[in-house]
Order: C-alpha cells, then sequence, then structure tokens
C-alpha cells in the first residue's frame, strides 16, 4: 500500500512540474489569418469569377508602390503558380503583389536571368497571405521565376516588349 502510495505522489509531482513549467516548446500554432487591411484594399466592384491576371496594372488607389507604379499579380495555388507567363515593365521598378492560397504552405518568388543570375529574391512566407515584393528595375528581357521553396514552380517574366 505505501509503495503504491509512493508511486502516486511521485506520478503527480511530475504532471504538476509538467504543467507548471515555464519552458516554451520546440513548436507553436498559430492559425492562418487575414492579410492586414494595408495589404488587401477593399474594391468598389464585386470580385470576379476570372483567373487572376498577370498583366501589369496600377496600383490600388492610384498610389504608386514603386517608383513605376505598375503591379504584376502572381499566385500560388495547388503548389503551382497559376500565372506561368507575367509582363513588367524595363527600366523601372514594380511590385510583384503575391497571393499564396495554400494554407500553411511556404512560397515565395526568385527571379533569375538567363545565366541564372539571382536578380531578385522575395521573402518566404506561409499561406494564405497576400505579401507586394518592391522588385528594383530591371533591364529588358526575357527572366525565369520560381518558388525556391518548389522549384517545380516556374514561370517566364518578360521584361519591356
Amino acid at each position: 500500500m505505501r509503495r503504491t502510495l509512493l508511486l502516486l505522489t511521485i506520478a503527480l509531482a511530475a504532471l504538476v512540474a509538467a504543467c507548471s513549467s515555464t519552458s516554451t516548446p520546440g513548436w507553436t500554432y498559430a492559425p492562418p489569418t487575414e492579410a492586414p487591411p494595408s495589404q488587401a484594399a477593399p474594391s468598389a466592384e464585386a470580385p470576379s469569377a476570372e483567373a487572376p491576371s498577370s498583366e501589369v496594372t496600377p496600383a490600388p488607389g492610384g498610389e504608386s508602390p514603386a517608383a513605376g507604379g505598375d503591379v504584376v499579380n502572381l499566385t500560388a495555388q495547388g503548389i503551382q503558380f497559376l500565372e506561368t507567363d507575367l509582363s513588367a515593365p524595363a527600366d523601372t521598378p514594380f511590385v510583384i503583389r503575391f497571393d499564396n492560397q495554400d494554407a500553411g504552405v511556404p512560397h515565395n518568388v526568385e527571379i533569375k536571368d538567363a545565366s541564372s543570375q539571382v536578380m531578385f529574391k522575395g521573402d518566404i512566407f506561409n499561406g494564405v497571405e497576400v505579401r507586394d515584393y518592391q522588385v528594383p528595375a530591371l533591364p529588358a528581357g526575357t527572366y525565369q521565376f520560381l518558388c525556391t521553396v518548389h522549384p517545380n514552380m516556374v514561370g517566364t517574366l518578360t521584361v519591356g516588349g
């Protein structure tokens, strides 16, 4: 009987110590959040059911997010880019508005020239989230863009032309 009581006391003490520990776990869970209002401006029009556009569009509200004020839309969904052919102005900074729709999956955008030199590399972030990448001016030409986390996600960026 004493032995059983001793074992129960030890088990209870271990449980209390584990529950009151001040150390943090090696992981945490944060549920997906919506994009902050500064990144997801409400539209006066109802959203359309069309596929996302890969064309260069002016920044929302007429404000210039980059010196050129051009925004290139790119979406990741299902571990692939929905747009595989993008275009941007030559010799003018522009923005890639990157919509990572893969919940909890990390993606980014990297741009390489014809010799595989990295011209731009955006931060990796988990979806679901939208981020604007400020891309410096690129000379006219054809570039490859890809996700460095998932190298099978590739596309072509045509600058000027």
